[in-house]
């Protein structure tokens, strides 16, 4: 079943969310008041600043603090330590999260952080002097993602299904898993043929020179939020007033981020990865920060951003049609900005 299914639904989604975004405003005060718990626990990211990790720094958590248990390799795997109760919230693939509500995961998105604009987007990308230079080209080749069922293997199966690849051939493609820090030298040293890079890792990366570009998603889709921040029902239900912070610091920290010029956001990146010393991190990336990468105020969360991961779940066979509505899949209750 061909995944261009989403192609005229997308579109009409991408024109209502578009409208519906210039009404967006304050709406509500930013909370106040005493928290359930003490701290969240979160897998964190090698290298990079994560939203909640700037609104805490930026005192926007109040009392309610941030506990690093680990790293992550993905998005996925995130999610995976929510459900397991191994940590309070994580970042993800909205795909991915309608997979694990389908298999009757209780999580719910409370805000965007992730997506595409002209300045922040997903390439994937090739050595210069790779004989890829088609669609066509992939097959029989790998590809490094940073995991496998998240959002870049979505762009590389809607890509060869856009330029008429068939599902025969998109099963010789090979997706190679790997962490973003290693994936530019993987490619280098021919280890696989093709890669998937992102904002600050793509730039670095073309800074260095003698790699080329071969898609990109901005390209695919236009300005587009694609992942969100979730959290476990039961949380949200017994800690309202630790959502309600959690949430509403995380949509202020983004504002932040565009509302100050570039070299104080980079600048603000770079203390924060000093000061928290919990792992051998660099910050030579984060220069290469371009823009927050959300599109709404406030990472507000649209419906078209479930609606089309869930057509293209459903036409790929990965869930049923009507197994779950992915309307119930996020809310923007916490949201100050909705």
């Amino acid at each position: 079943m061909s995944i261009r299914y989403i192609g005229p639904v997308f579109r009409a989604l991408v024109v209502a969310g578009a409208l519906a975004a210039s009404l967006y405003a304050v709406r509500a005060p930013f909370a106040a008041g005493s928290v359930e718990v003490a701290e969240m626990r979160y897998l964190a990211s090698p290298n990079r600043v994560l939203f909640p990790e700037l609104a805490e720094d930026l005192g926007y958590l109040g009392a309610l603090s941030l506990k690093p248990v680990g790293d992550a390799t993905g998005g996925p795997q995130a999610l995976q330590a929510v459900v397991t109760g191994d940590a309070d919230f994580g970042s993800s693939f909205n795909g991915s999260l309608l997979n694990l509500r389908a298999a009757k995961a209780p999580l719910k998105a409370v805000v965007s952080y992730y997506g595409t604009d002209k300045e922040t987007w997903r390439g994937i990308y090739v050595r210069d002097d790779s004989p890829i230079r088609s669609p066509r080209d992939l097959i029989g080749k790998k590809i490094a993602v940073n995991t496998l069922g998240a959002y870049f293997e979505f762009i590389i199966k809607e890509y060869l299904a856009r330029n008429g690849i068939g599902q025969d051939d998109v099963k010789k493609v090979t997706l190679v898993p790997m962490p973003f820090a290693s994936t530019e030298q993987a490619l280098r040293q021919g280890i696989v043929d093709a890669a998937v890079l992102e904002d600050i890792f793509r730039e670095k990366a073309v800074a260095r020179g003698s790699v080329r570009l071969l898609f990109n998603d901005f390209d695919l889709f236009g300005p587009f939020q694609v992942a969100t921040i979730a959290v476990h029902e039961k949380f949200l239900k017994n800690n309202p007033n630790a959502s309600r912070v959690f949430v509403e610091g995380t949509a202020r920290a983004i504002e932040w981020t565009r509302e100050h010029p570039r070299e104080e956001v980079i600048a603000r990146f770079k203390e924060i990865i000093r000061k928290r010393a919990r792992r051998n991190e660099t910050t030579d990336i984060i220069d290469y920060w371009l823009s927050p990468g959300v599109g709404i105020k406030g990472g507000v969360i649209q419906e078209r951003e479930f609606a089309v991961f869930y057509e293209w779940l459903v036409a790929n066979g990965q869930i049923k049609a009507g197994q779950i509505d992915p309307r119930t899949a996020y809310t923007n209750e916490f949201n100050p900005y909705r």
